[in-house]
């Protein structure tokens, strides 16, 4: 029995997978039991931020696993501490929760925002409704499903959890008519991943932020996706101008150990106390030495400015092609309009001619490392063309 075979048989088929048993990695490329190569403009879904076993992530890593690699949250640990201060020096947020995946983060973010209006107002206020945007997307819980916009996801699994409300994505007129005495927060993706790699309007931000401000209602950022220096700077809302109360991380900061982390800025960093959240393995050692190389690296000088730079780059490469229509995101957050071709179809031949890449609605989606080079970016779309 092949790997293959053995996986299927003991594995539950909740993915429609392509017929790759990767084996191992290294840089931006990684090889199959049958020793092929791939360039890997997926990053395991924007979470290799730095690549296949990036040496100064891996170190970290190792160290920690032969100190210690878990302990429970009943105890202290200094790499933990660590992380958690260097993250607040990289986001402005002094207070953060962590967990284990990006829809635990939102989980604690929509805990929050409950709390904080049931502490304000009192529990007879029922001042609990959340706002999400349509076509976005918060994780695969309950909670976080029925917060997602979009309604192909809303089957099967009733009942959902109620408290939840959608507004249509950069209309501020129909925000203004669903906000009323019930709402504590809303939540936003300044770049929806998962609905197709679709930046927010500036001006749509600016007077969300203003309503919410003016009416007390907190403003949840879900930048599990966008963040950790995927769009050119480390959180997408600075290129917004914007500190949302609460912003979600989780997939590329910590470069391939599990973790989420949840931030939160002074008007509701202290909403949770004791016994209110927990997660066992939150805050887990391994998963914090490896944060702290990743957001060591990223913020680094010069490395997010190499981002911005290599997003421009893929843009003008893409515009080559004839069969791209145009190219949507930020930084190396990118979703290609095609002319006339299945996306799924042709990430199914990229993956035949030695090319990783991901779909978003009907678009194609990249999220290389964030370390990626030059040349492997040219072989890469090399590929793509050729797949096209």
């Amino acid at each position: 029995m092949n790997t293959i075979e053995k996986f299927n048989e003991h594995v539950m088929g909740t993915y429609g997978r392509y017929p790759l048993v990767l084996e191992k990695g290294e840089g931006r490329s990684a090889s199959g039991e049958d020793g092929k190569l791939y360039i890997d403009f997926g990053s395991g879904i924007g979470t290799n931020s730095l690549g296949y076993c990036d040496e100064d992530w891996a170190d970290a890593v190792c160290r920690q696993a032969r100190a210690v690699q878990h302990t429970s949250n009943y105890y202290y640990t200094k790499v933990q501490a660590d992380f958690a201060a260097k993250l607040s020096e990289v986001t402005g947020y002094d207070k953060m929760f962590f967990g284990n995946s990006g829809a635990e983060a939102n989980e604690c973010a929509i805990k929050i925002a409950r709390k904080y209006s049931f502490d304000k107002y009192g529990k007879d206020a029922k001042r609990y409704n959340i706002i999400t945007l349509t076509n976005s997307f918060h994780g695969r819980t309950l909670t976080t499903l029925s917060a997602t916009g979009q309604d192909v996801f809303h089957n099967y699994f009733f009942p959902f959890t109620e408290g939840f409300l959608n507004a249509e994505t950069n209309n501020i007129s129909d925000l203004r008519n669903k906000i009323d005495n019930t709402v504590c927060a809303v939540m936003i993706e300044f770049v929806q991943g998962e609905g197709g790699v679709n930046p927010l309007d500036k001006a749509y931000v600016d007077e969300l932020f203003r309503i919410c401000a003016e009416k007390d209602i907190l403003v949840i950022a879900d930048e599990v996706q966008t963040g950790a220096g995927r769009t050119g700077t480390f959180l997408a809302s600075e290129q917004f101008g914007v500190k949302p109360n609460i912003t979600t991380l989780a997939k590329g900061v910590a470069g391939g150990v599990p973790v989420g982390i949840c931030l939160a800025d002074e008007k509701c960093g202290e909403v949770l106390t004791k016994g209110t959240h927990g997660s066992t393995f939150g805050g887990n050692p391994l998963a914090c030495a490896g944060g702290l190389a990743v957001v060591t690296k990223v913020s680094s000088e010069g490395f997010l400015d190499e981002v911005c730079a290599k997003g421009e780059y893929f843009r003008k490469k893409l515009a080559e092609i004839p069969d791209v229509e145009g190219v949507d995101g930020l930084g190396l957050m990118l979703g290609i309009r095609l002319k006339g071709k299945s996306a799924s179809e042709v990430c199914g031949k990229c993956f035949e001619n030695g090319l990783l890449v991901l779909t978003a609605k009907d678009k194609l989606r990249l999220l290389p490392p964030l370390n990626i080079t030059y040349d492997e970016i040219d072989t890469g779309i090399e590929i793509l063309r050729r797949s096209l």
